[in-house]
């Protein structure tokens, strides 16, 4: 289906409504504004092919958390599907949120179930969401379904948001350091050159070495900016392809310092994942294949698959998750009480407590470490840097002597 811009005039209020819809061609989309009790103006189809406008038309998590818990709220009060949607539309001020919504509502009020309208936003929601919303639909209990996944939603936000709040510290260190030493290469060591060069004296090897460096920034800079920009555009097309999305899956896996976070991360989100959907009544194997998906590491969702087969074969999960590479121990362990018990979605919740409360512990354990290290690596890369530069005129203040 293509997208088309249009604006509008809604007869009852007299107002003109401006957005985007999803249609075959232009009659359609016509047809689909009258059917919504509007009289249709001007009909464009919309220019999809920039990556400005794609940003403009993405929901972000946000928007994405507070339409489902409003959404479960509206109807665990009892009000029909259409009208809740249609209360969603209004009250939603995120534009791309908006779009999403009205699609949403059209293809309900045409006949289609939840999951089958939501399904055509696949880049809004996932196949985790897709089959709870289908098992929420089929036991009458929507609403549960979607508190449940605004629950995880949030929780799954306020880890990534930890994670990358620890990050924010050292990546300004490390601007800081970038730019210190190139201030110290284009501003301090030429002059230290100029200085020997009018005694007529050859500068020490590391000097030598440090103004060699400081004359091809300063004289080729244009040469380090494109070669720069180069190896950062092939580095992201790489990490795109199959084989650059696992070296990078197995490199957070084995990363020294953040290898424990991201362990955690990972079996954290797959236990949980896999609480929220045995918990709506998701069989076994489909539940892992979507777990193994939603941890978004190629390398963790192999070692998931692994195991779905051998729970295929017909052994219990927690035989099948012993041994694995990547499996911290409790999900197992969880896992074998769970099927004792008849609880299992219970126990992989626990387990998914307990790496979310040591997740947290990591992330403050990283951040007081890493703090150190850089400022190790900046006293070491600067004092290189400055002893480079007196040891010259050190000599110099000896010879004169």
């Amino acid at each position: 289906m293509r997208h088309f811009s249009y604006k509008a005039r809604d007869p009852k209020t007299g107002k003109t409504i401006k957005g985007v819809i999803q249609a075959d061609n232009e009659r359609a989309a016509g047809k689909m504004l009258i059917e919504q009790g509007l009289v249709p103006g001007r009909i464009d189809e919309a220019d999809e092919t920039s990556w400005l406008a794609k940003l403009r038309q993405k929901v972000s998590t946000k928007d994405k958390i507070v339409f489902t818990r409003q959404f479960a709220t509206l109807i665990g009060a009892g009000l029909p599907l259409s009208n809740a949607l249609r209360t969603l539309d209004e009250q939603t001020e995120s534009k791309p949120m908006k779009r999403v919504i009205e699609d949403i509502l059209q293809q309900v009020e045409a006949g289609k179930s939840l999951e089958e309208a939501c399904s055509k936003h696949p880049d809004v929601f996932n196949q985790v969401y897709l089959s709870l919303l289908q098992a929420g639909e089929a036991s009458g209990t929507l609403d549960l379904a979607l508190r449940r996944l605004a629950d995880q939603q949030e929780k799954g936000e306020s880890m990534m948001s930890k994670i990358r709040g620890a990050m924010t510290y050292p990546a300004i260190v490390l601007v800081v350091i970038i730019a210190v030493v190139i201030f110290m290469m284009v501003m301090v060591v030429p002059q230290v050159e100029n200085l020997y060069g009018d005694m007529g004296k050859e500068l020490p090897g590391a000097t030598k070495a440090l103004v060699g460096i400081s004359n091809f920034i300063t004289q080729r800079w244009y040469v380090v900016l494109v070669a720069l920009i180069v190896f950062i555009v092939v580095f992201i097309q790489y990490l795109r392809t199959d084989t650059g999305k696992r070296m990078m899956a197995k490199f957070l896996l084995n990363v020294p310092i953040f290898k424990g976070l991201f362990l955690r991360l990972y079996n954290a989100r797959f236990a949980r994942t896999m609480q929220m959907l045995l918990s709506t009544g998701v069989a076994m194997l489909d539940s892992m294949q979507m777990a193994a998906e939603a941890t978004n590491n190629l390398v963790y969702q192999a070692e998931i698959v692994a195991a779905k087969e051998t729970v295929q074969a017909g052994k219990p999960l927690s035989d099948a998750l012993k041994g694995k590479k990547y499996m911290l121990s409790l999900v197992p362990q969880m896992s074998s009480i769970g099927e004792e018990s008849g609880k299992i979605d219970e126990m992989l919740g626990k387990a998914a407590q307990v790496y979310e409360d040591e997740l947290d512990e990591q992330i403050n354990a990283i951040s007081t470490m890493i703090e150190p290290i850089l400022m190790v690596v900046m006293a070491l890369l600067i004092g290189f840097i400055v002893l480079a530069v007196l040891m010259p005129i050190y000599s110099l203040v000896s010879s004169v002597g």
